[in-house]
């Protein structure tokens, strides 16, 4: 009688919540009937611009990149069947209590966020713009979102505080049409093509300007033939000022825009000052950058880049032209860049310290590749195979350094090298989040790639020639987590045998996303060798950065390197204003030696630590990194623990497009 008295207290302690859930869920049903008749009602009946302008007028809605009105109003429509702020409330309301919390679970299922959460790929070979494959391109509809707040997946969210609503004020949207005429793969009248709409997305996904990006397919009522299209960009934060200060004898100010004025322009300006050294006390650096330049109404996707660098230690002023393969769908690429260069290069000599030289010289370099489609391979891929072909020259003019002979002096040659390669490329992507980035939609490559590279090396101390493969393959298994591969080899040939060769192999594995009580896991584990053989004098390889065990020495030289890593990023629920925070800890060992003596037989260096990386992926900022890491047997070392403090750069996945026939490098 007791148990029965407790649950007849229980429930009428919740009988409240039970009626106000069944209200709301009576509510929301009836909220989504007029909403859904509404937007049918707008669909069938043509609404006059004045009227919409008068009824977005009372919305006190922002102005937006949506051409007019008329086209405002039916997008928002639209957009709020996909993502209506209303289910996002509810949502909020039921959570606050466990049992209400149980029924909203057990009634509605949230599939893009429950994705989101687990980390679970979207289906691989599943394209969203495939049941409108051939119908035609009606109308297109730019919407431009605010950097805080809203999202490409919940358009109607707002900036949380007065701090967001500040900085999107501040902040220009790129501009409607420089996403029409630059980033556009496709245009009004074009037949819908689900490959071109999928590139699309990737494509500015991986544009530093933009956070992310969704495009979507809306049947045009009344008709089976049109459809239209709404493009919703969302920018990131493009302006990033930073600098340093150590009195007026010694501070440095920099400045970098991303997104100059909305049109997409890379602005970027350094300025130093320090009195307290000898030389050269005052220090600039300067970038111009012009992503895909559009030419008498032509989209050419062709970059222009300018630097200029007044640095103690080296000077530069280069000029680039540039142009990947984009898509699997790109035809032609290429490059044309040239720079003129003064620094002081630092060597090891035979007594193994450290010397540095002055150099000086002009560089050259011109490439141009041609892609083909091919009918082999995957049977679900065919569209997304080619085959590529490629020529480069490269030509190095030196003005100042020392003299060239066989002995002492082999890397500072006047050359011109003639490079060609044939390769074959298969590539396709998958969506996931939780990779490398703290919430954004990334894109994983998944494919093959092998290319062969061949041609004439004409330098002072004779012409040799030079011949390197190349194969890489990733796939990405629902279960088991992303499997990465690639190896290279090269050398240069002449009579007497081979010249600076080079063998190497890196290993990723990246484990699925692990659902804990903190958050989301994941685990990640590298493995890299390099052998290089009958290499130049001073010509060294070492076992320190990102690609060693994290640790910066002169001590781990050598021409052979094998290193080993694990990862464990634990993706935290801590969100401190907009700022993610993960908790990162790490195992490295590494081998490095020279010929005269087996790897294996050297001491194994070690790094382990932990720490924690903080980002915000509406900011232009690099992600920053506290660790504290123990390295117990390096040489010269004079404390095992070291604290680091830094900017920590955003990984990039390998991908399977081939660009320019390149010498395998050595490093």
């Amino acid at each position: 009688m007791s148990k029965i008295s407790t649950k007849s207290q229980q429930f009428s302690q919740r009988k409240p919540q039970i009626l106000g859930l069944l209200f709301w869920l009576w509510a929301l049903s009836v909220t989504a009937q007029t909403t859904d008749s509404t937007i049918r009602q707008q669909a069938a009946d043509p609404i006059k611009p004045q009227q919409a302008a008068d009824s977005i007028a009372r919305r006190k809605l922002p102005a937006d990149s949506i051409a007019t009105a008329r086209s405002r109003l039916f997008a928002d429509s639209l957009l709020m069947q996909n993502d209506s702020l209303l289910y996002t409330r509810f949502k909020q309301r039921m959570y606050k209590r466990r049992l209400t919390r149980q029924f909203y679970d057990a009634l509605f299922r949230d599939v893009y966020n429950s994705r989101r959460a687990s980390g679970e790929v979207n289906e691989i070979e599943t394209n969203p713009f495939q049941p409108f494959e051939g119908r035609v391109i009606g109308t297109i509809y730019v919407r431009r979102l605010d950097v805080f707040g809203p999202s490409v997946y919940d358009t109607l969210r707002t900036a949380h505080n007065w701090f967001e609503r500040a900085a999107n004020n501040l902040h220009a949207n790129t501009r409607e049409g420089i996403i029409r005429r630059q980033f556009l793969l496709f245009k009004e009248g074009d037949l819908v093509d689900p490959n071109v709409l999928k590139d699309n997305e990737r494509l500015f996904r991986n544009t530093p300007i933009f956070h992310d990006a969704r495009i979507l397919v809306i049947p045009r009522p009344g008709s089976r033939m049109f459809v239209d299209v709404f493009v919703i960009t969302q920018d990131v934060w493009s302006l990033l000022p930073s600098g340093g200060f150590g009195g007026f004898n010694n501070f440095s100010i920099a400045l970098d825009q991303r997104n100059f004025r909305g049109v997409a322009h890379q602005v970027y300006n350094r300025f130093s000052y320090n009195s307290t050294v000898s030389g050269q006390k005052i220090e600039y650096q300067g970038r111009y950058a012009i992503p895909y330049i559009n030419l008498l109404g032509l989209k050419t996707f062709v970059t222009a880049q300018a630097d200029i660098i007044h640095l103690r230690d080296i000077k530069q002023q280069s000029l680039k032209f540039y142009r990947p393969f984009l898509t699997p769908d790109t035809r032609y690429a290429g490059a044309i860049e040239q720079n003129h260069s003064r620094l002081n290069s630092r060597y090891f000599d035979e007594r193994d310290s450290a010397r540095y030289l002055n150099l000086s010289y002009n560089y050259l370099d011109l490439w141009f590749g041609r892609s083909f489609r091919t009918n082999f391979g995957h049977p679900n891929a065919q569209t997304r195979t080619r085959i590529v072909v490629a020529g480069r020259v490269t030509r190095y003019t030196y003005i100042d350094r020392p003299q060239v002979t066989a002995d002492s002096n082999q890397l500072y040659q006047n050359s011109r090298t003639a490079l060609f390669s044939v390769g074959y490329s298969q590539r396709r992507y998958v969506r996931d989040v939780l990779v490398y980035g703290f919430g954004r939609t990334e894109d994983v490559p998944v494919g093959n790639l092998v290319s062969v590279v061949g041609g004439i090396d004409n330098a002072e101390l004779g012409e040799r020639l030079y011949t390197g493969l190349n194969f890489s393959r990733g796939q990405y298994f629902h279960k088991a987590g992303y499997f990465y591969g690639l190896m290279n080899v090269g050398g240069y040939y002449r009579t007497k045998g081979i010249e600076q060769g080079v063998f190497s192999f890196i290993g990723n594995y990246i484990s699925p996303l692990h659902k804990t009580v903190w958050g989301n896991m994941r685990h990640f584990v590298s493995a890299r060798l390099t052998y290089g053989t009958e290499r130049f004098n001073n010509e060294f390889i070492t076992l320190t950065g990102r690609e060693g065990i994290g640790i910066n020495t002169d001590a781990l030289r050598g021409t052979k390197r094998l290193t080993m890593g694990y990862e464990n990023v634990l993706f935290s629920k801590l969100n401190i204003v907009g700022f993610r925070v993960a908790i990162i800890s790490f195992a490295n060992v590494g081998l490095i030696g020279f010929p005269t003596k087996p790897l294996w037989k050297g001491p194994l260096y070690q790094g382990y630590g932990i720490g924690f990386r903080i980002r915000n992926e509406n900011l232009t900022f690099n992600t920053f990194q506290v660790r504290i890491a123990y390295f117990p047997n390096i040489p010269n070392n004079n404390s095992p623990f070291r604290f680091a403090f830094e900017a920590f750069p955003t990984l990039r996945f390998r991908d399977f497009d081939i660009g320019a026939p390149e010498i395998v490098p050595y490093r």
